[in-house]
């Protein structure tokens, strides 16, 4: 892979539509070993990119999935208490000193790794997904810093545990809340819009390849009028292909579209506003 157009039919052939400035900062990405911060609205597709790139590359896909609350122990390790508890049980009444039974509990054997650090740790090249880094805490920004600059996270029982592979490094946001500056500016930067109508109706192709090119286009067309509608959840890509479904399975109904909107719209209201304004009798 020499140039950025290069990525487009490989991406593409594995089921993702994209365009050149995506291509071009997931090339970068790679050569320059540097994380990726993806931003955009829900259902646009940046999760689905850290797959597509994971299936790609042939590297393992580790994903960490954000939350309020979410600390150092469910992200990075902890210690398997149990375990380390038996062992002092059985070594209790041997003849170590108690320096050397606390070196023996804090070995690696007793370590549980949580996706950071088994990103870090794994002997094999991956993928490291931070899923909806925006639903997290700041404090918990704070604990990426380390890893995200020098792909290294250190734990002061055992001191610096640095990557044998540079893991691909993926975030994505929703933008609930604004990230911090130095998180930022460790990353690439690319924000992943709503398809364009023409983009819309490739990935419906692409999805149902023997769809009719009239009802994919009139599909594509529905979706970028309702999207300008205030919903409570404007519907994404995944909706999108599940709409196609929808439609393709009631074949043969004249009142496909209006009869499947439950496969598009996510709440009562959303589908009464859609009706209103799109499908009057």
């Amino acid at each position: 892979m020499e140039k950025p157009k290069d990525l487009i039919p490989i991406i593409d052939n594995l089921g993702y539509v994209i365009e050149e400035d995506l291509a071009t900062v997931l090339f970068l990405m790679m050569k320059l070993e540097k994380p990726l911060l993806l931003e955009g609205n829900p259902g646009v597709g940046k999760t689905q990119i850290a797959y597509i790139l994971s299936e790609y590359l042939g590297y393992d896909l580790i994903r960490l999935q954000c939350y309020e609350g979410l600390d150092v122990n469910n992200a990075i390790y902890e210690w398997n208490y149990q375990k380390q508890l038996l062992a002092i049980k059985i070594h209790e009444s041997g003849g170590k000193s108690e320096q050397e039974k606390e070196d023996m509990i804090f070995g690696k054997e007793y370590l549980l790794e949580r996706p950071l650090l088994k990103a870090i740790a794994s002997d094999r090249p991956s993928v490291l997904l931070l899923d909806e880094i925006d639903r997290s805490d700041e404090e918990f920004e704070a604990f990426l810093l380390e890893l995200l600059s020098e792909f290294q996270i250190s734990i002061p029982e055992l001191g610096t545990i640095k990557s044998k592979h540079t893991p691909i490094v993926i975030l994505t946001s929703n933008r609930t809340r604004e990230l911090s500056d130095a998180l930022k500016r460790r990353c690439l930067y690319h924000w992943v819009d709503y398809p364009s109508m023409e983009k819309e109706m490739k990935i419906i192709k692409k999805h149902h390849p023997n769809i009719e090119a009239k009802l994919a286009e009139q599909i594509a067309d529905y979706i970028q009028k309702i999207r300008e509608l205030k919903l409570d959840k404007t519907p994404g890509i995944a909706e999108t292909i599940d709409w196609a479904k929808g439609i393709a399975a009631l074949n043969g109904d004249s009142n496909a579209m209006y009869n499947s909107l439950s496969c598009l719209l996510k709440s009562n209201d959303d589908i009464k506003k859609v009706k209103e304004e799109y499908f009057r009798n």
